[in-house]
């Protein structure tokens, strides 16, 4: 069993050149309503789709509303990435830090008002 995450937005344009651009993400498959991403190990994805396509029934019309989900994306050296995305402009929401239930992490925002937090796993300061 796989799971794909599906965001229903009209911000496809921004989204593909965002994820792409700056996260490094690869395009799967793509068409005029339709946007499904790779993880750069092309182990996961993720797909945006736009909403009230005539082509999708009702269930899938409503647009996201920019609130209440996030996506973690789990990294092996997260400095790393916190430091390349500070370089390209990516605003960061949360700054780089360590919690003592065992991440160390920072948070961004997607064009669609989804955060993204990278994460490294590190020993826990409290069991």
């Amino acid at each position: 069993m796989r799971l794909n995450a599906g965001i229903l937005t009209k911000k496809i344009k921004e989204t593909k050149s965002f994820y792409t651009e700056n996260l490094g993400f690869k395009i799967k498959f793509e068409n005029d309503f339709y946007l499904l991403l790779f993880t750069p190990n092309e182990k996961d994805t993720i797909s945006f789709l736009l909403p009230n396509h005539p082509t999708q029934q009702p269930f899938f019309h409503p647009e996201f509303k920019g609130q209440g989900m996030y996506l973690t994306i789990e990294v092996d050296n997260v400095d790393e990435h916190y430091i390349d995305l500070k370089q390209k402009g990516i605003p960061i929401k949360v700054e780089i830090r360590d919690e003592p239930w065992g991440e160390r992490h920072f948070s961004i925002e997607d064009p669609n008002g989804i955060g993204i937090d990278f994460v490294t796993y590190v020993k826990p300061l409290i069991s």
